[in-house]
């Protein structure tokens, strides 16, 4: 089965594709641990199945999620002469919960991390970059009977995403034309 232009049907995309799930959580993990210095054992994707184990009373610790992913309306088709790329940008809303006695100073280390150029230098070398943050939210959470300190905040990423797609370019048209 073709997946080209030269015949009709649905396309798929060719190539690499941008990372998503395991790999774009993987990449969050890091950088989440590279601003607060936080241990890897003490950084979660919040919602997994089966959950994972929260840490005793007593830990400072992460979990974070990634609370959805906006397009831009209207991407734009680059053609070439086998095949065309669609460029688009994303924004990606992060969620990250600081937990624990530390939850406070983690999450503000995180937030002044955010913006410093060389933090945002690494993002980029995994075509990501800041776009903003939100405030930081105090909200202590009931877990197993206790009160355990919880900072919030919400970060956006943007990345540019480009896809290519085998359309070919129309290079010649059998077409004859009559008259003056």
């Amino acid at each position: 089965m073709s997946n080209d232009s030269t015949t009709s049907g649905y396309l798929t995309p060719i190539g690499l594709s941008p990372e998503y799930d395991e790999g774009l959580e993987r990449l969050i993990s890091r950088w989440i641990r590279g601003l607060t210095g936080l241990e890897k054992n003490v950084v979660y994707r919040r919602w997994t199945d089966p959950q994972i184990q929260i840490p005793k009373n007593g830990t400072t610790w992460c979990a974070f999620g990634i609370a959805g992913v906006q397009e831009d309306a209207n991407p734009a088709y680059i053609q070439g002469d086998e095949s065309a790329e669609q460029w688009s940008h994303e924004t990606i809303d992060i969620l990250c919960c600081f937990y624990g006695p530390q939850g406070m100073s983690m999450v503000t280390r995180f937030r002044d991390g955010l913006f410093v150029s060389q933090n945002n230098d690494e993002l980029k070398k995994n075509s990501l970059t800041l776009l903003d943050s939100g405030r930081i939210f105090n909200l202590p959470e009931l877990i197993n009977n206790q009160w355990v300190r919880r900072y919030d905040i919400t970060v956006r990423l943007r990345r540019k995403i480009i896809r290519e797609y085998g359309i070919k370019s129309l290079v010649e048209a059998p077409v004859q034309f009559f008259g003056e």
